[in-house]
């Protein structure tokens, strides 16, 4: 793993680490285990394609040839 990549690991953990002292689940319940993690890092990774997709759509930006975004 180069430096950058450590780097961005880094901080990615240390964001997901200060972020789950206050995360709640959709249904509202908290992250107690590691099932409720992957559920709560699956759902933030939903959130974040949805608001890329919005976003592409609203401003036009694509990382495509052909103007779609991929899933």
């Amino acid at each position: 793993m180069d430096m950058n990549a450590r780097q961005v690991a880094l901080s990615v953990l240390e964001s997901l680490r200060d972020d789950l002292t206050y995360a709640r689940l959709r249904n509202g319940g908290r992250v107690l285990d590691v099932a409720d993690l992957r559920q709560y890092i699956y759902e933030q990774m939903g959130r974040i394609r949805t608001n890329a997709h919005v976003t592409a759509a609203l401003y036009g930006n694509s990382d495509r040839p052909d103007g779609r975004i991929h899933p």
